[in-house]
């Protein structure tokens, strides 16, 4: 993992199509903001678990139904 110090509107380039921007910092929370190709998916981590999960859901059952009872629907 690279670990990288940045100050308020200073930038992260990833390849040669995302840029990491830091917005803002207060106390323990950073707001970044990320510009990337539309063709790029970017998540907060805690919701790509969620899609995984589903995915994986999903891909074990036959039958919908059975998916919203497993997803609590």
């Amino acid at each position: 993992m690279l670990i990288l110090s940045r100050k308020v509107d200073e930038k992260i380039v990833i390849g040669n199509e995302i840029t990491i921007t830091i917005i803002d910092i207060k106390g323990d929370q950073v707001k970044i903001g990320v510009d990337a190709p539309k063709n790029v998916k970017v998540f907060r981590q805690e919701v790509y678990d969620e899609i995984q999960m589903e995915n994986k859901l999903a891909a074990t059952t036959g039958d919908l139904k059975d998916l919203g009872k497993q997803l609590g629907l």
